[in-house]
This record gives C-alpha cells, structure tokens and sequence, in this order.
C-alpha cells in the first residue's frame, strides 16, 4: 500500500483529503519549479504542458492523470498560500 498525504482545498476550508504522496510530490515539485514567482503567471494548460517534462515515467506514463494532479496540487497549494490565483479568464496562476 503506497503512503497517503493530506491534502486541503481552497474551495472546502477545514476538509481534507488523502491521497498517494508520491505522485503528490512529484506533481508539486514540478509545479513549483514551472510556475512563475510573479503575476500574469500560466494558464492550468499552459501549467499543465510545463509540469510535463518534470513528471516521473513511472508515477505519469505519458502525463496520464496529470491534469488531475495538478489541479489536485494547485487546489492544496492555494490552500496552504503558496499559490495564488489570478482573477483573469482564463484563471492564471504564480507562486507567492
């Protein structure tokens, strides 16, 4: 049985989730090293296409589920304040 992590959501304050650390990290890690530190930031696509190249094969296999987990991530990162969400359309993100 893989590890679990507790994750939060900007959206449901107070609720957590658990879910598999190891693609959690990965994904965050990823993020973290793509998404820009200042305003306008990227697009979830364009955070999407650039997580890609920092995805382990072996938790990713060709980038499957990666939109799940980076919205997963996104969710969490928010929460916790180390993203932030842009009020453009479509919705822009940056690290704080």
């Amino acid at each position: 049985m893989s590890d679990k992590i507790a994750v939060e959501n900007i959206n449901t304050p107070g609720r957590t989730n658990n879910v598999d650390k190891a693609k959690y990290t990965a994904m965050k890690n990823a993020m973290l090293a793509t998404l820009p530190k200042a305003a306008p930031g990227m697009t979830a696509q364009e955070a999407k296409d650039a997580a890609l190249a920092h995805l382990p094969q072996d938790l990713f296999p060709g980038g499957a589920t990666s939109g799940w987990w980076l919205k997963c991530v996104q969710l969490d990162l928010e929460a916790k304040g180390a993203v932030i969400r842009e009020n453009t359309k479509p919705l822009r993100f940056h690290q704080i």
